[in-house]
């Protein structure tokens, strides 16, 4: 419970300190840069994946529904399968494995060698420097990796769907979009927003609560994976039982 306190204030404080951030040229830089590695370096794996799925989902679907004279299904699954479901959360395990240890490890690493001592001692608040951009970064870019996954395995679904029924690229991408919801837009952009609050945060955390010693670094990252994990998963559960309670 107190942990979970903790990291509430801490996520308040960040909030603030997110427009004051913008008033430094050098945290608007590490925000950049955060941008460039969590999301633009992201997109050759988010690609594979996003195909993949959306040929699974294809070769597995289209056989099944055709059994059941019910192919024209094949479109809702997608949307909920790659927009709704694993578009968020596979975005997420990506952007785990490569920013949330990352960064836990980053901030560790400046909490050994005193450098966030340093920042307070010159008034320079380590919150809004170094805190803020990292959080905005990776909130950012799990926003925008969710709908470059979306795009992309919507679109590698239709190469592979020409192989059981050839159609033209305008019927094939109108049934989709007659397939898709607001509300399905509205849950994968609230997951994505909160997987990325998630994963910042808890990196963020997690690498802030070491004390002097240089071991501590590697079990930042691997704790920050743990709870990152944890908590996007448990968003997820949550998230999407609210979605078929109101629906």
């Amino acid at each position: 419970m107190g942990g979970l306190l903790y990291n509430l204030g801490f996520f308040i404080r960040i909030l603030k300190g997110v427009p004051r951030m913008f008033r430094s040229g050098a945290s608007r830089k590490i925000l950049v840069m955060q941008i460039l590695f969590t999301f633009v370096q992201a997109l050759g794996l988010a690609s594979i994946l996003a195909v993949g799925i959306g040929v699974v989902v294809n070769v597995m679907g289209i056989p099944f529904l055709a059994q059941l004279s019910q192919e024209q299904y094949i479109y809702s699954l997608l949307i909920i399968i790659i927009t709704r479901e694993m578009g968020p959360l596979l975005g997420a395990f990506i952007i785990i494995s490569r920013s949330a240890t990352a960064i836990a490890t980053e901030m560790a690493g400046m909490v050994i060698s005193h450098e966030v001592e340093a920042y307070i001692s010159v008034g320079v608040d380590p919150i809004e420097h170094l805190a803020a951009p990292r959080f905005l970064g990776v909130t950012v870019s799990m926003f925008l990796l969710n709908i470059y996954f979306s795009l992309f395995g919507l679109a590698g679904s239709f190469l592979v769907a020409q192989l059981f029924n050839a159609m033209p690229a305008g019927i094939y991408f109108g049934n989709l979009l007659a397939a898709l919801t607001l509300r399905d837009l509205l849950v994968s952009v609230l997951k994505s927003v909160v997987f990325g609050m998630i994963i910042s945060i808890t990196a963020i955390t997690r690498g802030l609560s070491v004390d002097r010693a240089s071991t501590e670094v590697p079990v930042a990252g691997l704790k920050a994976v743990g709870a990152a994990f944890g908590g996007c998963i448990l968003a997820d559960v949550l998230l999407s039982a609210l979605y078929y309670m109101v629906v």
